[in-house]
């Protein structure tokens, strides 16, 4: 579902499109291989369903997607049908007549794309062979005991002799290109290189192998990019055999790109060559007719928390619901990658600074993590249970109020308050309170673990001494499962949940783009992010002074962990001190930023490498400067003309209630503000080079 945002608040509305001559896409096959196509394992999925619907404008019935089989996701999301292109048939039928299956039809995502699917299953049986091969062919063994591997060869394998069978049908017109995504895509360009197969090749690396293994291991991966024994590092790691295959693609294909500079960065050290493009991610923006309607449904949604919340926390409700804001980290469970470690670290901080100044604003963190659960929690269903008794209890009693007051006033009398509910109203009324009495507390999590004593959040939880007591002004809820509208306790959507949140924490140590600050920046959600993640690089290039527009870009580049820590508790700690209005406000010109994300203006880095790509493979066909690649707009958004000089003067000394407004707010006009930010956007940057005036930060390559 593509993310909404507001037709008057678009700042980007005269941006020049880019000025370079279309492909001849009438002549040329588009295919785009992934492990993800229809098959939702991390964030490359977002990547490829959000990026079809421009790459079908721009290909039409010439755009094929390729990834494994999988009979639930087939029938579920790809609508069955032939072949359009004969060659393509042909192709598939050569691998059916050998026992391999392959599957075609029409994925059933916005841009409705071809899809070509590979089923493993059916072509297990070469396994051994197409091992040899590979052994033979590059000198790459993989072991037995590595499925995914194993996985990745035979996909690879059936796509290298699909795009064989493919370009021998079709001769020289028109021409194949390739676009590899990620070292589970790479043993299929790999083999089509070795065997000298025509066609163009691209592949992108949304996150290095052994950049994410670093960095789980809490190695002090950034200061160190050009110290480590990489091979030894992959062999210790027993990851040896995908980082081959990873560093084998890369140097294989005709263009090499990755999402984010710092990203750049660190493939340039771990996998020994330079991205020719950076190509970051985007979204769909869907524009609403009015501005304020992503402000409603952020009222809407926080109302639905709102509701879980008083069920969670029944029997220790002592805190105000209106003064009550609402945080949350989502994404896979990976503690320290994510930044949960120092999250944590902040909120300890963060609920001694709240109790210390004595005021009555409430934080409550969710965690939406998934982990090894067996059930729900007992005491959180039965929580939202007694929620739902009180709810129907005190309607019961409003309809009986209502109608004797009804029939009294009827009859012109003013009845008295204290006849007017009987003694039978009174006993369920008591015992309705008696019912949300609680002699423990409530609970951190809202599943059973099922390694409670190590899991790292809770262990960190008990370290930190946040057990949602009532003196505690930050309480923790921990959701070891992804959102669904279907659950029986927070029956949301994640869209929904971020709509209805003030603020996303992603304090990561390793993010090589990071979707989820752009998702909530789109949804008008302001986040934290860092220096250490491509969003929070690319807001940092393209923004002036993320901070006013709701980007809190924490240093954990260039500062020790503990400053990075009270760096964070210092942006929620200001965000708590913010009134009602402010936060409004900053949502406003969040959601302004959507523009710089959207597809329509980031799908340009990825026309470059396709045009890039087909001009080395193709040269006597397509013509490209090298020496001058096509400039880019580059947006670089000022600060708004509301926020004076300093941040903290914007925000007052001591907390304000949610529903408070002041007659001196500084000013605003959404209009005035949209209107000096379409005259703000500065000279355009060179995509692939340092721009001007920006330093080499130490680690990285200036080559």
């Amino acid at each position: 579902m593509p993310l909404t945002r507001s037709l008057s608040m678009t700042s980007l509305s005269g941006l020049p499109l880019w000025e370079e001559e279309d492909l001849p896409v009438d002549d040329l096959l588009l295919f785009e291989v992934a492990w993800e196509v229809t098959n939702k394992v991390g964030g490359i999925y977002t990547v490829i369903q959000t990026k079809a619907k421009i790459t079908v404008d721009e290909w039409g019935e010439n755009l094929f997607m390729m990834g494994p089989y999988y009979e639930h996701n087939f029938k579920t999301q790809v609508e069955q049908c032939e072949p359009p292109n004969p060659a393509i048939k042909k192709a598939m039928c050569a691998l059916i007549d050998n026992g391999c299956l392959v599957y075609f039809g029409r994925w059933l995502i916005e841009g409705s794309p071809y899809v070509i699917l590979f089923d493993n299953g059916s072509a297990a049986w070469n396994l051994d062979r197409w091992k040899g091969d590979l052994w033979e062919t590059c000198g790459i063994g993989l072991p037995t005991h590595d499925r995914e591997a194993n996985d990745s060869l035979i996909f690879g394998s059936m796509v290298a002799w699909f795009f064989k069978e493919l370009t021998d049908h079709l001769g020289d017109s028109p021409n194949v290109l390739a676009h590899f995504h990620e070292w589970q895509a790479g043993a299929g360009l790999i083999l089509c290189r070795s065997r000298k197969i025509p066609l163009a090749t691209i592949f992108t690396t949304h996150a290095t192998l052994l950049g994410r293994y670093l960095c789980a291991g809490n190695v002090d991966f950034y200061n160190n990019l050009d110290k480590f024994n990489i091979d030894q590092e992959a062999g210790e790691r027993q990851i040896y055999h995908r980082y081959c295959l990873e560093r084998g693609a890369v140097h294989c294909a005709h263009v090499f790109t990755t999402v984010s500079q710092i990203t750049a960065v660190e493939a340039n050290h771990m996998l020994h060559r330079k991205p020719d493009v950076v190509t970051p991610n985007g979204l769909n923006i869907k524009k609403f007719s009015a501005m304020h309607e992503f402000q409603n449904l952020h009222s809407t949604n926080k109302g639905r928390i709102q509701e879980f919340i008083r069920g969670h926390f029944y029997g220790h409700l002592d805190f105000n619901l209106e003064k009550t804001l609402f945080f949350f980290i989502a994404g896979r469970y990976e503690f320290s990658n994510k930044g949960a470690d120092i999250f944590l670290e902040s909120l300890s901080r963060l609920n001694y600074l709240l109790r210390v100044h004595k005021n009555d604003v409430t934080v409550v963190v969710f965690f939406i993590m998934p982990a090894k659960t067996n059930n729900f929690n007992v005491e959180s269903l039965k929580g939202q249970a007694v929620r739902k008794q009180l709810w129907d209890t005190a309607h019961t009693v409003q309809d009986k109020f209502g109608k004797r007051l009804y029939e009294a006033l009827l009859k012109g009398d003013i009845p008295d308050m204290n006849t007017i509910l009987d003694r039978d109203d009174f006993t369920i009324m008591k015992r309705a309170i008696y019912a949300t009495q609680r002699h423990t507390l409530p609970p951190v999590t809202t599943h059973n673990m099922l390694d409670d004593t190590s899991d790292p959040i809770l262990a960190n939880v008990r370290r930190i001494g946040l057990f949602n007591a009532r003196t505690d002004r930050v309480k923790i809820v921990f959701h070891p499962e992804f959102l669904s509208s279907t659950s029986p306790l927070l029956p949301m959507d994640y869209e929904e949940f971020v709509r209805g949140c003030h603020l996303g924490v992603f304090p990561s140590y390793y993010e090589p783009w990071g979707y989820t600050p752009g998702e909530c920046t789109v949804m008008g959600i302001p986040s934290v992010t860092t220096n250490l993640s491509g969003f929070g690089c690319f807001m940092e290039e393209h923004v002036s002074d993320p901070t006013a527009y709701g980007i809190y870009i924490v240093d954990r580049r260039f500062r020790s962990a503990d400053d990075s820590c009270n760096q964070l508790t210092q942006f929620m700690f200001g965000f708590c001190q913010q009134s009602r209005r402010q936060r409004i406000i900053q949502r406003n010109r969040t959601e302004r930023l959507s523009d710089l994300l959207d597809w329509r203006y980031l799908g340009r880095f990825y026309m470059h490498a396709r045009s890039l790509a087909l001009s080395r493979a193709f040269p006597d066909k397509f013509k490209m400067e090298l020496l001058a690649p096509p400039q880019t707009e580059g947006f670089r958004y000022p600060r708004p003309g509301s926020v004076p000089p300093s941040p903290s003067a914007s925000v007052h000394s001591t907390p304000h209630h949610s529903d408070e407004e002041d007659d001196d707010e500084e000013p605003y006009d959404e209009d005035e503000e949209a209107e000096r930010d379409r005259q703000n956007i500065k000279a355009p940057f060179t995509l692939g080079a340092t721009p001007e005036g920006k330093k080499t930060h130490p680690g990285e390559s200036a080559n």
